[in-house]
């Protein structure tokens, strides 16, 4: 005849194999990462160079236009003032655009829930 298993011995199996599936699934989920992160550093450094090319770009586009006003007659102090002004103008409208977007975020508000969810069936 099977022996009958108490109550503190399946509480304590189970609490055994939820641990080991936690540790696993940690595990799992750093290998991943480790793979992933090594392929996003890459596709990060990518970004900054593509970022600092266009930041220069940018720059030799700006005197471009300051030359451009200049051959158009205008003194070059004035041209640089125009180019100034066009360019604060522009940061001006990015920041007012760019803060509106922030003020609209709202929390995870789905996974709050499910998080919640998940406490009070654990507890329960």
């Amino acid at each position: 005849m099977a022996e009958e298993r108490t109550i503190g011995q399946l509480v304590a199996d189970a609490t055994k194999d939820l641990s080991d599936l936690v540790r696993h699934e940690i595990a799992l989920a750093k290998s991943e990462l480790k793979r992933d992160a090594a392929r996003g550093g890459v596709g990060a450094g990518m970004l900054g160079a593509a970022a600092f090319f266009a930041a220069v770009a940018f720059l030799l586009l700006c005197f471009a236009g300051v030359y451009g006003l200049v051959a158009a007659g205008l003194p070059t102090w004035a041209s640089f003032l125009i180019v100034f002004g066009v360019l604060m103008l522009l940061a001006g409208l990015l920041a007012v655009i760019g803060r509106s977007q922030l003020t609209k975020m709202r929390p995870p508000e789905r996974t709050i829930a499910t998080a919640k969810e998940t406490v009070a069936v654990l507890k329960g």
